[in-house]
């Protein structure tokens, strides 16, 4: 027997769904944020290309990012029987796990290239995955466009990070803070 759904029914699916995603997209971006920071004398002492925003910037964006991320995930999930609904999940935990990654990798190893290899890793399955939920629900899709937007401006920053301190940021591999002779 099929029995299709009705629009309330489609609607509540999607509020259980969104309660679900948003605080665990929330949740893991926060955890991801504690395994390193744009607060270290590492990144203080990184030359900065000029368009390099300030960190409170980042502390705006990403949450409204990380909601947007949320709902359209919910929207997918909320998709049952859609025609690949499962490849599109399954493409989104791979996807964020490498966004997941780039704060440890970038602040907590002090990583400039590797940061650099995870978001372009990153910016091709977050093009793989734009379509994968365009193709189940058009507006999933259209809520990734401003991510899309800012992980290629991330990508853009990373790569004048590396640009601006071939050396990686490590300018002394002694210890020593300073010498002086009289």
């Amino acid at each position: 027997m099929n029995v299709i759904a009705s629009r309330e029914q489609l609607r509540a699916s999607f509020i259980r769904w969104s309660l679900f995603t948003v605080p665990l997209i929330l949740l893991l971006g926060f955890l991801s944020a504690q395994l390193g920071s744009p607060e270290s004398y590492w990144y203080q002492d990184l030359v900065k290309p000029e368009f390099n925003p300030e960190p409170i910037v980042f502390r705006i964006v990403w949450p409204i990012l990380f909601i947007m991320i949320g709902l359209a995930l919910a929207m997918v999930c909320s998709a049952w029987g859609a025609r690949g609904r499962g490849i599109a999940i399954g493409l989104f935990v791979l996807h964020f796990l490498l966004n997941m990654a780039w704060t440890p990798v970038f602040f907590g190893n002090q990583d400039i290239q590797g940061g650099l290899i995870v978001i372009g890793l990153a910016d091709v399955t977050l093009l793989a995955l734009l379509w994968a939920f365009w193709r189940v629900r058009r507006s999933a899709g259209l809520m990734l466009l401003p991510y899309l937007a800012w992980l290629l401006f991330a990508t853009l920053l990373n790569f004048q990070f590396l640009q601006l301190n071939p050396d990686g940021g490590q300018t002394s591999t002694s210890g020593a803070t300073q010498r002086i002779e009289l």
